[in-house]
């Protein structure tokens, strides 16, 4: 009996099982979503972009005005809110965002309302879903991201997905909630006087639970709006990805700027969603049947004819092709990938670059939703990642040869310690690391167990711009400070810091930094992919990017004054 509490429960493993056989024989269905799902919101944000910025801020503007009883602030803030959000250059952000909330939203509700039908008419269907309510509710929101990408891949869908499951269940406890708290003499009213089940749904039960349906869509549009960072990390386009972009390299500036972004938008949709739910006494007086008319005719041609537009402006611009560049938020990433995007441009293909997290940059390249990467370090850092799927994709060699390298650092006025094996107390005998799915700190964790002295130290996990952060507090104040660093990377131009010895070599030696494709591209854009292979340059010409992005330029125009002051080497990659 006791022998079976001492042995682990293969739970992990049960779970893997699962996802796997539905993976594998549900395959055609989850590629008919992904194709399907992505088509529809391809569809609205292009429709959305047709729009022209201004007129839709005057449109929502005019909306509000109307739907707030003629009231004025609303519509002003609704507008100069938007506004913020344009000359801050959010704009095509904040579509991508708004199509991601809407249609998650559609479908939370879709799912939900009947669902928490069920539950109020079935004490065995409550029984059933509550629980399953609960986990969904309290499990931590990056845990959906693991079946949406082994389903859906990377993108807005899997992003809808994972926004769908965690936003769901307010909408379906409220509805419970409301259709229970009836009270029992209209119902049975309602049944002395023979009232059918559907007519009690559609005529009693929805109409007075109402208010408590809606507070429950408030709170789920509100959730779905909450997801957008953690499915930036999947490849969801939007607002999320200049938060995840900021923390990772502790921009504070930036991070707010979105942030105030988000929570416009987020007092705009829960504004006009609570003004959906005003009661009928406090809606004012209704429109004339013509008027309705006229006005739903009116929005029903804009809306035809600006979807129309954007799908011939989306079908109509230069193409050669369009890549798809996958890249992580760390800054030799963020600088190779706005590079060879716009030279990809400069030749005229459509470049989408898409932000995801380090691991599932390699399984998008590997199963060919992304058609490039250009920041697999080799043959250390990302060694886990090349053995996984190194039979599903196409190394293309490096770009930067044997010039990058991983190791402890600390600043230089730690004269004490020149060497991993001189270190013995120092900085509370922590090391500071990144982004847990990182290389560098699989190869800082065998460190730790190679160096006997090293036996009593840990490595924090944090991120990239915490650790920023950390090295930069601990500088300021002549602070000792151990750190996982790596070259080529800024902090080496801004500070005064030096690599510790390894006389194990644990940590590796000077690796490369190599880009990799997908198989196939080579034959489905030769030209493409010639321009991919050749591309090389020096770590020297990375940092000079890096440095002019840390002093506060954008990484676009930091990587097109470089390629204007390098063309002889661009044009050495497109011959």
């Amino acid at each position: 009996m006791f022998d079976f509490l001492q042995q682990q429960i293969p739970l992990a493993q049960w779970i893997d099982a699962g996802v796997d056989w539905l993976t594998q024989h549900l395959s055609g269905l989850f590629s008919f979503l992904q194709t399907v799902g992505q088509a529809v919101m391809d569809f609205m944000t292009n429709t959305l972009s047709a729009v022209p910025p201004l007129l839709l801020m005057v449109l929502l503007a005019i909306t509000a005005y109307f739907v707030f009883h003629r009231k004025w602030w609303i519509p002003i803030i609704v507008f100069l809110g938007l506004l913020l959000i344009y000359n801050q250059e959010m704009w095509q952000d904040l579509l991508n965002t708004v199509t991601l909330v809407i249609i998650s939203s559609l479908v939370a509700i879709v799912i939900g309302v009947p669902l928490g039908i069920l539950m109020s008419k079935s004490e065995v269907a409550k029984s059933i879903i509550q629980p399953i309510l609960d986990v969904m509710q309290t499990m931590p929101g990056f845990v959906y991201l693991i079946p949406a990408v082994a389903f859906f891949g990377v993108g807005m869908v899997p992003g809808v997905f994972a926004s769908v499951i965690f936003s769901l269940p307010p909408t379906v406890r409220m509805t419970n909630l409301g259709i229970r708290q009836i009270s029992t003499e209209l119902v049975e009213a309602s049944d002395s006087f023979g009232g059918t089940p559907w007519q009690k749904l559609f005529k009693l039960d929805l109409p007075l639970a109402k208010g408590s349906i809606f507070a429950g869509i408030n709170q789920t549009i509100m959730l779905a709006l909450s997801m957008v960072v953690i499915a930036s990390m999947i490849g969801a386009p939007g607002l999320g990805v200049g938060v995840l972009a900021a923390v990772q390299r502790s921009d504070v500036g930036n991070g707010f700027v979105y942030g105030v972004g988000i929570v416009i938008l987020a007092i705009i949709m829960d504004r006009f969603t609570q003004a959906m739910n005003r009661p009928s006494s406090q809606q004012g007086q209704r429109l004339s049947k013509k008027k309705r008319m006229a006005i739903n005719g009116a929005v029903a041609i804009g809306v035809i004819f600006f979807a129309v537009y954007g799908v011939y402006q989306a079908s109509s611009g230069s193409n050669r092709g369009t890549i798809t560049l996958g890249y992580a938020q760390q800054d030799d990433q963020v600088v190779s990938t706005n590079v060879m995007a716009q030279v990809l441009e400069e030749q005229g293909y459509n470049v989408n670059m898409t932000s995801l997290d380090i691991p599932v940059v390699w399984q998008a390249v590997a199963n060919g939703q992304v058609d490039a990467n250009t920041g697999a370090w080799l043959p250390i850092t990302h060694q886990a990642q090349y053995e996984e799927f190194k039979d599903d994709l196409d190394d293309l060699g490096p770009h930067i040869d044997k010039e990058a390298k991983l190791g402890l650092v600390v600043p230089s006025y730690m004269d004490d310690v020149d060497s991993i094996e001189d270190l013995d107390d120092q900085a509370n005998q922590k090391i500071t690391g990144i982004e847990p799915g990182a290389g560098i700190v699989s190869a800082t964790d065998e460190t730790l167990e190679a160096y006997p002295n090293l036996s009593d130290w840990e490595q924090t996990i944090s991120s990239t711009g915490a650790m920023n952060a950390q090295l930069e507090r601990a500088i300021s104040s002549e602070d000792e400070i151990v750190v996982t660093g790596w070259s080529p990377y800024w902090i080496f131009q801004r500070y005064d810091l030096k690599y510790l010895d390894d006389p194990k070599g644990t940590m590796g030696e000077a690796e490369s930094i190599d880009t990799i494709a997908r198989l196939g591209l080579e034959e489905d854009m030769p030209e493409a992919y010639q321009i991919l292979d050749n591309f090389e340059w020096e770590a020297s010409d990375m940092e000079s990017i890096m440095l002019d992005i840390e002093d506060g330029a954008d990484p676009e125009d930091a990587a097109s004054d470089w390629i204007d002051e390098n063309r002889d080497k661009v044009d050495s990659w497109v011959e």
